[in-house]
């Protein structure tokens, strides 16, 4: 008897319709666009090798370095390294920095500074124009690190 398993409206000879989705195709193709993009993904990040021509004339481009303000806890502003009145900051960075107004401050205030004078502070240099302010803090991390060994 040439058949199978009787479909229900009771016909000999024919099979019942199969409902399960077959993966096995899905997988291979799924590896075999895995190893494409394996094989490509290295090429596509090293770009495309090309000689430079000399210049004589080109000068190597200038990194420029942050302006470091710092307030300690009694509200004393340092320069950098050096110590200054808060009347003459402003004059001092415009000194250093010249005509580069976009040139980053990078403002270090101390953990137990007053707050309104770490915002004074803020608000005077963005009143003269010196806009791009970071506020530097130290990691997570460290301070766990450093906590724990004074434990």
């Amino acid at each position: 008897m040439a058949g199978g398993a009787p479909n229900p409206n009771g016909r000999p000879g024919f099979f019942r319709p199969q409902a399960d989705i077959n993966v096995t195709p899905l997988v291979d193709v799924m590896l075999v666009l895995l190893i494409i993009f394996m094989v490509t993904a290295p090429l596509l990040a090293t770009g495309v090798k090309v000689d430079l021509p000399q210049a004589k004339a080109a000068k190597p481009l200038d990194p420029k370095e942050p302006m470091v303000v710092a307030i300690d806890r009694d509200g004393k502003v340092s320069l950098g390294s050096e110590q200054v009145d808060r009347a003459d900051l402003i004059e001092r960075i415009k000194l250093k920095i010249g005509d580069d107004l976009g040139r980053t401050i990078h403002l270090r205030g101390d953990k137990d500074a007053a707050f309104g004078q770490i915002v004074a502070l803020m608000d005077e240099l963005a009143a003269n124009g010196l806009t791009h302010i970071a506020i530097v803090t130290d990691s997570r991390k460290d301070k766990a690190a450093s906590t724990e060994l004074r434990q």
